[in-house]
């Protein structure tokens, strides 16, 4: 349940069937959230310029874009947790779809109750993770790279900037609270992991693409196949 004080989760929904439309809005609606609803691509990118919403549930068919090109540009410019919800069942567009950083992927036709216990359950996982903990550590210094958690950025000695989304800063923050042992998936998740969710996965290649010189022979978050991952870096946090 929220708290009296904290406006219940808003979902953005993109869909250009209205019937559909009408169905998951009023569906979020008796559940309990905030949504908003969006006939094209362009319209719900622009919205999200004035502030991300919680989640966005994306079509893949829209009349303006295409809705993978519409994922890819709300995680670079306005990232928020996102759930395809399309036609398309292909294992290239669920795949593609979870690399360009969504975290869960519906096939229509749908069952409401399922919609909203994935929405529950992917807004639990950020939850679960990306509030930092109490306390006054506020930079942590690894390998080449200084983490500032209050603004989810990486800085690197070259003087590099990057930003990262919630759910790739919790990440990266459960991996350097344990350096140098394997963590699980279910560990990284929060125990909260479906046997087919690979979005611990594609959060990790995210994360590498930001901070791997070569994220394909990655030196800083290895894989330990059949165990899980390993962050290996001397880490400091850094008070003040």
């Amino acid at each position: 349940m929220n708290a009296p004080d904290k406006a219940p989760p808003l979902i953005f929904i993109v869909e250009d069937e209205t019937e559909i439309a009408r169905l998951i809005a009023s569906t979020l609606h008796e559940y309990g959230f905030r949504s908003e609803t969006f006939g094209s691509g362009r319209s719900l990118l622009t919205r999200a310029r004035q502030g991300p919403p919680d989640l966005a549930i994306l079509d893949l068919g829209l009349p303006d874009m295409d809705g993978l090109q519409v994922l890819r540009e709300l995680q670079e410019k306005n990232p928020c947790a996102a759930l395809i919800l399309t036609g398309r069942d292909g294992v290239t567009d669920r795949v593609l779809g979870l690399e360009l950083g969504a975290d869960d992927y519906l096939v229509k036709p749908f069952e409401p109750r399922e919609l909203v216990a994935r929405v529950r359950s992917i807004l639990r996982r950020y939850q679960k993770t990306a509030a930092p903990e109490p306390g006054n550590h506020t930079h942590v210094r690894f390998d080449s790279w200084q983490f500032d958690i209050g603004l989810l950025s990486l800085t690197h000695g070259d003087g590099r900037e990057v930003s990262l989304s919630a759910a790739e800063a919790a990440l990266l923050q459960t991996l350097l609270k344990r350096p140098n042992k394997i963590l699980t998936r279910e560990q990284l998740i929060g125990g909260d992991l479906d046997p087919f969710d690979r979005s611990i996965d594609v959060r990790i290649s995210r994360l590498r693409r930001k901070l791997e010189e070569d994220p394909q022979d990655p030196k800083i978050i290895k894989t330990v196949y059949g165990a899980g991952y390993l962050l290996c870096a001397t880490v400091e946090w850094v008070t003040g």
